[in-house]
Protein backbone atom coordinates (compact mmCIF):
# COMPACT_ATOMS: atom_id res chain seq x y z
CA UNK A 1 0.00 0.00 0.00
CA UNK A 2 1.52 3.39 0.71
CA UNK A 3 -1.53 6.06 -0.64
CA UNK A 4 -1.77 9.27 1.16
CA UNK A 5 -4.33 11.49 0.89
CA UNK A 6 -4.57 15.17 2.34
CA UNK A 7 -7.53 17.06 2.97
CA UNK A 8 -8.00 20.69 4.03
CA UNK A 9 -4.54 20.22 5.64
CA UNK A 10 -3.60 24.00 7.35
CA UNK A 11 -0.82 24.46 9.97
CA UNK A 12 0.12 27.39 12.53
CA UNK A 13 2.50 28.90 14.39
CA UNK A 14 0.68 31.22 16.82
CA UNK A 15 -1.49 33.58 14.53
CA UNK A 16 0.97 32.60 11.29
CA UNK A 17 -0.22 30.25 8.84
CA UNK A 18 2.41 27.85 7.07
CA UNK A 19 -0.01 25.63 5.45
CA UNK A 20 -2.99 27.05 3.65
CA UNK A 21 -5.58 24.58 2.72
CA UNK A 22 -3.87 21.80 0.93
CA UNK A 23 -5.51 18.76 -0.33
CA UNK A 24 -3.70 16.22 -2.57
CA UNK A 25 -4.13 12.73 -2.90
CA UNK A 26 -0.63 10.72 -3.21
CA UNK A 27 -1.00 7.79 -5.38
CA UNK A 28 0.26 4.48 -4.26
CA UNK A 29 3.74 3.65 -5.11
CA UNK A 30 4.24 7.22 -7.10
CA UNK A 31 7.43 9.28 -6.50
CA UNK A 32 5.91 12.60 -5.73
CA UNK A 33 8.11 15.94 -5.80
CA UNK A 34 7.44 18.96 -3.44
CA UNK A 35 9.20 21.31 -4.74
CA UNK A 36 9.23 25.54 -4.35
CA UNK A 37 11.52 28.24 -2.93
CA UNK A 38 12.38 28.52 0.88
CA UNK A 39 9.56 29.02 3.13
CA UNK A 40 6.90 27.61 1.07
CA UNK A 41 5.93 25.63 3.63
CA UNK A 42 7.12 22.15 1.63
CA UNK A 43 9.38 20.36 4.30
CA UNK A 44 6.47 21.40 6.95
CA UNK A 45 4.15 19.71 4.99
CA UNK A 46 6.49 16.24 4.75
CA UNK A 47 6.98 16.86 8.63
CA UNK A 48 3.52 16.76 9.25
CA UNK A 49 3.16 13.51 7.12
CA UNK A 50 5.85 11.98 9.03
CA UNK A 51 4.16 13.02 12.66
CA UNK A 52 7.01 15.24 13.49
CA UNK A 53 4.65 18.56 13.29
CA UNK A 54 1.05 18.41 14.29
CA UNK A 55 -1.82 19.62 12.06
CA UNK A 56 -3.85 22.51 13.04
CA UNK A 57 -6.72 21.47 11.24
CA UNK A 58 -7.59 18.60 8.32
CA UNK A 59 -6.84 15.30 7.81
CA UNK A 60 -4.22 13.14 6.78
CA UNK A 61 -5.04 9.42 5.81
CA UNK A 62 -2.75 6.81 5.27
CA UNK A 63 -4.20 4.15 3.39
CA UNK A 64 -7.05 4.81 4.28
CA UNK A 65 -6.83 5.35 7.94
CA UNK A 66 -6.77 8.91 9.74
CA UNK A 67 -2.99 9.61 11.00
CA UNK A 68 -3.36 12.93 12.60
CA UNK A 69 -2.53 11.46 16.31
CA UNK A 70 -0.66 8.04 15.58
CA UNK A 71 2.96 8.04 16.46
CA UNK A 72 5.11 8.76 14.13
CA UNK A 73 6.25 5.63 15.34
CA UNK A 74 3.64 3.54 14.02
CA UNK A 75 2.26 5.37 10.73
CA UNK A 76 4.48 3.46 8.68
CA UNK A 77 6.56 6.23 7.18
CA UNK A 78 10.18 6.22 7.16
CA UNK A 79 12.26 9.64 7.11
CA UNK A 80 15.39 10.41 5.39
CA UNK A 81 16.75 13.84 6.29
CA UNK A 82 19.02 16.34 5.16
CA UNK A 83 21.96 15.36 7.70
CA UNK A 84 22.48 12.01 7.52
CA UNK A 85 21.88 12.03 11.62
CA UNK A 86 23.92 8.56 12.00
CA UNK A 87 25.34 7.52 15.14
CA UNK A 88 29.23 8.11 15.14
CA UNK A 89 30.39 5.25 17.71
CA UNK A 90 27.82 2.81 15.64
CA UNK A 91 29.03 0.79 12.47
CA UNK A 92 27.43 0.99 9.30
CA UNK A 93 25.33 -2.28 10.17
CA UNK A 94 24.70 -1.07 13.74
CA UNK A 95 23.13 1.92 12.34
CA UNK A 96 21.12 0.51 9.32
CA UNK A 97 19.53 -2.55 11.95
CA UNK A 98 19.33 -0.23 15.02
CA UNK A 99 15.54 0.46 14.37
CA UNK A 100 14.94 -3.08 13.79
CA UNK A 101 17.06 -3.65 17.19
CA UNK A 102 14.44 -1.56 18.93
CA UNK A 103 11.64 -3.12 17.30
CA UNK A 104 12.61 -6.15 18.95
CA UNK A 105 13.62 -7.96 15.74
CA UNK A 106 15.55 -11.15 16.15
CA UNK A 107 19.26 -10.61 15.33
CA UNK A 108 19.28 -13.03 12.57
CA UNK A 109 16.78 -11.07 10.73
CA UNK A 110 18.10 -8.19 11.57
CA UNK A 111 21.45 -9.18 9.69
CA UNK A 112 19.58 -10.47 6.85
CA UNK A 113 17.73 -7.43 6.42
CA UNK A 114 20.61 -5.51 6.77
CA UNK A 115 22.84 -7.57 4.09
CA UNK A 116 19.67 -7.31 1.57
CA UNK A 117 19.50 -3.77 1.93
CA UNK A 118 23.10 -2.94 1.28
CA UNK A 119 23.56 -5.30 -1.44
CA UNK A 120 20.63 -3.43 -2.80
CA UNK A 121 22.38 0.18 -2.28
CA UNK A 122 25.88 -1.31 -3.14
CA UNK A 123 27.28 -0.73 0.16
CA UNK A 124 28.24 -4.24 1.14
CA UNK A 125 31.75 -3.49 1.79
CA UNK A 126 30.94 -1.20 4.49
CA UNK A 127 29.07 -2.51 6.95
CA UNK A 128 31.92 -2.74 9.34
CA UNK A 129 33.22 0.95 8.97
CA UNK A 130 32.18 3.96 11.08
CA UNK A 131 30.29 6.74 9.60
CA UNK A 132 33.75 8.89 9.82
CA UNK A 133 35.45 6.32 7.55
CA UNK A 134 32.93 7.49 5.04
CA UNK A 135 32.19 10.00 2.27
CA UNK A 136 29.06 12.24 2.27
CA UNK A 137 27.42 10.15 -0.87
CA UNK A 138 28.36 6.70 1.55
CA UNK A 139 26.65 8.42 4.63
CA UNK A 140 23.33 9.45 2.51
CA UNK A 141 23.38 5.72 1.52
CA UNK A 142 23.82 4.59 4.90
CA UNK A 143 20.81 7.00 6.26
CA UNK A 144 18.31 5.68 3.10
CA UNK A 145 19.23 2.05 4.06
CA UNK A 146 18.67 2.90 7.74
CA UNK A 147 14.74 3.47 6.41
CA UNK A 148 14.52 0.65 3.78
CA UNK A 149 15.56 -1.70 6.17
CA UNK A 150 12.23 -0.69 8.15
CA UNK A 151 10.24 -1.18 4.96
CA UNK A 152 7.52 1.30 5.34
CA UNK A 153 4.74 2.40 3.31
CA UNK A 154 6.32 6.07 2.66
CA UNK A 155 9.35 7.34 1.84
CA UNK A 156 9.72 10.68 3.27
CA UNK A 157 12.81 12.38 1.78
CA UNK A 158 13.89 16.42 3.05
CA UNK A 159 16.79 17.35 0.77
CA UNK A 160 18.65 14.37 1.23
CA UNK A 161 21.15 15.59 -1.58
CA UNK A 162 21.99 18.98 -0.85
CA UNK A 163 25.01 18.35 1.54
CA UNK A 164 26.82 16.35 -1.65
CA UNK A 165 28.67 17.79 -4.48
CA UNK A 166 27.33 17.94 -8.22
CA UNK A 167 28.71 14.66 -9.34
CA UNK A 168 27.57 12.94 -6.42
CA UNK A 169 23.64 14.35 -6.66
CA UNK A 170 23.59 13.51 -10.29
CA UNK A 171 24.91 9.93 -9.16
CA UNK A 172 22.31 9.57 -6.18
CA UNK A 173 19.26 10.65 -8.45
CA UNK A 174 19.78 7.97 -10.56
CA UNK A 175 20.44 5.35 -7.23
CA UNK A 176 16.96 6.82 -5.80
CA UNK A 177 15.34 6.57 -9.32
CA UNK A 178 16.58 3.08 -9.35
CA UNK A 179 15.42 2.05 -5.72
CA UNK A 180 12.24 3.50 -6.18
CA UNK A 181 11.85 1.21 -9.50
CA UNK A 182 12.83 -1.67 -7.92
CA UNK A 183 11.18 -1.21 -4.16
CA UNK A 184 7.67 0.11 -5.64
CA UNK A 185 7.06 2.14 -2.42
CA UNK A 186 5.74 5.61 -2.20
CA UNK A 187 8.17 8.27 -1.91
CA UNK A 188 7.26 11.81 -1.24
CA UNK A 189 10.82 13.61 -2.00
CA UNK A 190 11.07 17.22 -0.75
CA UNK A 191 13.63 19.97 -2.63
CA UNK A 192 14.22 22.96 -4.05
CA UNK A 193 16.37 21.90 -6.77
CA UNK A 194 13.86 22.15 -9.79
CA UNK A 195 16.51 19.90 -11.61
CA UNK A 196 15.81 17.06 -8.70
CA UNK A 197 12.10 17.76 -9.29
CA UNK A 198 12.25 17.35 -13.05
CA UNK A 199 14.55 13.91 -13.32
CA UNK A 200 13.23 12.12 -10.74
CA UNK A 201 9.45 12.91 -10.19
CA UNK A 202 6.51 10.93 -11.52
CA UNK A 203 4.53 13.84 -10.52
CA UNK A 204 5.69 17.61 -9.41
CA UNK A 205 3.63 19.72 -6.63
CA UNK A 206 5.05 23.62 -6.64
CA UNK A 207 4.32 24.81 -3.27
CA UNK A 208 4.04 28.56 -3.15
CA UNK A 209 3.18 30.69 0.42
CA UNK A 210 1.83 27.95 1.76
CA UNK A 211 -0.68 25.92 -1.02
CA UNK A 212 -0.18 23.94 -3.95
CA UNK A 213 0.08 25.96 -7.01
CA UNK A 214 0.28 23.56 -9.67
CA UNK A 215 -0.07 19.42 -9.43
CA UNK A 216 1.10 17.38 -12.33
CA UNK A 217 3.85 15.78 -14.61
CA UNK A 218 7.37 17.03 -15.11
CA UNK A 219 6.41 18.38 -18.17
CA UNK A 220 3.13 19.30 -18.27
CA UNK A 221 4.22 21.91 -15.36
CA UNK A 222 6.80 22.52 -17.67
CA UNK A 223 4.87 23.09 -21.19
CA UNK A 224 1.86 23.51 -19.79
CA UNK A 225 2.13 26.01 -16.13
CA UNK A 226 -1.11 27.19 -14.32
CA UNK A 227 1.05 30.57 -13.07
CA UNK A 228 3.41 32.89 -14.08
CA UNK A 229 5.59 31.78 -10.71
CA UNK A 230 5.03 28.02 -11.69
CA UNK A 231 6.70 29.15 -15.49
CA UNK A 232 9.20 30.83 -13.77
CA UNK A 233 10.02 28.17 -10.75
CA UNK A 234 10.58 25.32 -13.67
CA UNK A 235 13.16 25.74 -16.05
CA UNK A 236 16.72 26.70 -16.55
CA UNK A 237 17.67 29.14 -17.39
CA UNK A 238 14.23 31.28 -16.67
CA UNK A 239 11.17 31.67 -18.69
CA UNK A 240 11.38 34.88 -20.35
CA UNK A 241 8.11 36.73 -19.88
CA UNK A 242 7.42 39.59 -21.79
CA UNK A 243 4.97 42.98 -20.92
CA UNK A 244 2.35 44.03 -23.12
CA UNK A 245 4.04 46.83 -24.48
CA UNK A 246 2.32 50.50 -23.67
CA UNK A 247 1.77 52.87 -26.28
CA UNK A 248 5.69 54.64 -24.60
CA UNK A 249 7.05 51.53 -25.40
CA UNK A 250 10.26 51.30 -27.40
CA UNK A 251 9.90 49.87 -31.28
CA UNK A 252 12.02 46.69 -30.29
CA UNK A 253 9.67 45.98 -27.47
CA UNK A 254 6.34 46.83 -29.61
CA UNK A 255 8.23 44.51 -32.52
CA UNK A 256 9.26 41.55 -30.01
CA UNK A 257 5.47 41.68 -28.30
CA UNK A 258 4.08 41.50 -32.06
CA UNK A 259 5.80 38.34 -32.48
CA UNK A 260 4.95 36.57 -29.79
CA UNK A 261 1.01 37.64 -29.46
CA UNK A 262 -1.71 37.29 -32.11
CA UNK A 263 -3.05 40.64 -33.04
CA UNK A 264 -6.54 39.93 -32.13
CA UNK A 265 -5.70 38.64 -28.61
CA UNK A 266 -7.39 40.41 -25.57
CA UNK A 267 -6.52 39.67 -22.34
CA UNK A 268 -2.89 39.05 -22.24
CA UNK A 269 -1.00 41.32 -19.70
CA UNK A 270 2.28 38.87 -20.40
CA UNK A 271 3.65 36.57 -22.62
CA UNK A 272 6.39 33.97 -21.81
CA UNK A 273 8.90 31.85 -24.10
CA UNK A 274 11.58 29.30 -22.50
CA UNK A 275 15.40 30.24 -23.63
CA UNK A 276 15.13 27.35 -26.32
CA UNK A 277 12.00 28.92 -28.25
CA UNK A 278 14.45 31.71 -28.86
CA UNK A 279 16.56 31.79 -32.13
CA UNK A 280 19.84 33.83 -32.66
CA UNK A 281 19.89 35.30 -36.25
CA UNK A 282 21.61 38.43 -37.75
CA UNK A 283 20.49 41.80 -36.29
CA UNK A 284 19.31 42.14 -40.10
CA UNK A 285 16.55 38.65 -39.90
CA UNK A 286 15.05 39.34 -36.52
CA UNK A 287 14.23 41.52 -33.87
CA UNK A 288 17.58 43.66 -32.93
CA UNK A 289 19.28 43.10 -29.59
CA UNK A 290 22.76 43.29 -27.89
CA UNK A 291 24.57 40.12 -25.88
CA UNK A 292 24.88 41.30 -22.18
CA UNK A 293 26.45 37.29 -21.31
CA UNK A 294 27.42 34.77 -22.96
CA UNK A 295 27.91 31.06 -21.49
CA UNK A 296 29.31 28.98 -23.23
CA UNK A 297 28.86 25.37 -22.35
CA UNK A 298 30.32 23.12 -25.06
CA UNK A 299 27.72 21.53 -26.51
CA UNK A 300 24.97 24.49 -26.07
CA UNK A 301 25.39 27.99 -25.49
CA UNK A 302 23.09 30.45 -23.28
CA UNK A 303 23.09 34.01 -24.35
CA UNK A 304 21.57 36.27 -22.19
CA UNK A 305 20.76 39.64 -24.35
CA UNK A 306 19.06 43.09 -24.06
CA UNK A 307 16.30 44.60 -26.13
CA UNK A 308 15.86 47.72 -26.64
CA UNK A 309 12.80 49.12 -24.06
CA UNK A 310 12.74 45.97 -21.88
CA UNK A 311 13.92 46.14 -17.72
CA UNK A 312 14.50 42.35 -18.11
CA UNK A 313 17.31 40.29 -20.30
CA UNK A 314 16.11 37.57 -22.73
CA UNK A 315 17.22 34.30 -21.98
CA UNK A 316 18.09 32.10 -25.69
CA UNK A 317 19.65 28.52 -25.24
CA UNK A 318 21.02 27.62 -28.61
CA UNK A 319 23.42 25.14 -30.62
CA UNK A 320 27.28 25.09 -29.97
CA UNK A 321 27.51 26.89 -33.58
CA UNK A 322 27.02 30.53 -31.55
CA UNK A 323 30.07 29.81 -29.58
CA UNK A 324 31.96 32.58 -31.47
CA UNK A 325 29.32 35.66 -30.06
CA UNK A 326 30.41 37.19 -26.90
CA UNK A 327 29.03 39.89 -25.01
CA UNK A 328 28.16 43.42 -26.70
CA UNK A 329 27.72 41.67 -30.02
CA UNK A 330 24.67 42.75 -31.78
CA UNK A 331 22.03 40.03 -32.89
CA UNK A 332 18.81 39.52 -33.98
CA UNK A 333 15.91 37.28 -32.12
CA UNK A 334 13.50 35.27 -33.72
CA UNK A 335 10.81 34.19 -30.99
CA UNK A 336 8.78 31.12 -32.01
CA UNK A 337 5.60 32.30 -31.49
CA UNK A 338 3.71 29.05 -31.67
CA UNK A 339 5.57 27.81 -28.39
CA UNK A 340 4.61 31.40 -26.26
CA UNK A 341 2.81 31.09 -22.98
CA UNK A 342 0.44 33.93 -22.28
CA UNK A 343 -0.91 35.08 -18.64
CA UNK A 344 -3.78 37.25 -17.25
CA UNK A 345 -2.77 40.28 -15.18
CA UNK A 346 -3.25 37.93 -12.47
CA UNK A 347 -0.71 35.30 -13.29
CA UNK A 348 -2.78 32.63 -15.02
CA UNK A 349 -2.62 31.24 -17.76
CA UNK A 350 -4.55 31.78 -20.39
CA UNK A 351 -5.06 29.03 -23.01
Amino acid sequence: MGQVSLRGIHKTYGEVPVINGVDLDVREGEFLVFVGPSGCGKSTMLRMIAGLESITSGELLIDGVRANDIRAADRGAAMVFQSYALYPHMTVAENMGFALKMAGVSKAEREEQVSRTAEALRISELLKRFPKELSGGQRQRVAIGRAIVRKPKVFLFDEPLSNLDAALRVDMRIELSRLHKELGTTMIYVTHDQVEAMTMGSRIAVFNQGRIEQLGSPMELYNKPATEFVAAFLGTPRVNLVARPNDAGSPSHRAFWQKLVPPESAGIARAGLRAEHVAIVTAAEGIPATVVLAEHLGDASVLHVRIDGLEDLIHAKTGADQAHLVAGDCVGLRPAAERAIYFDATGRRID
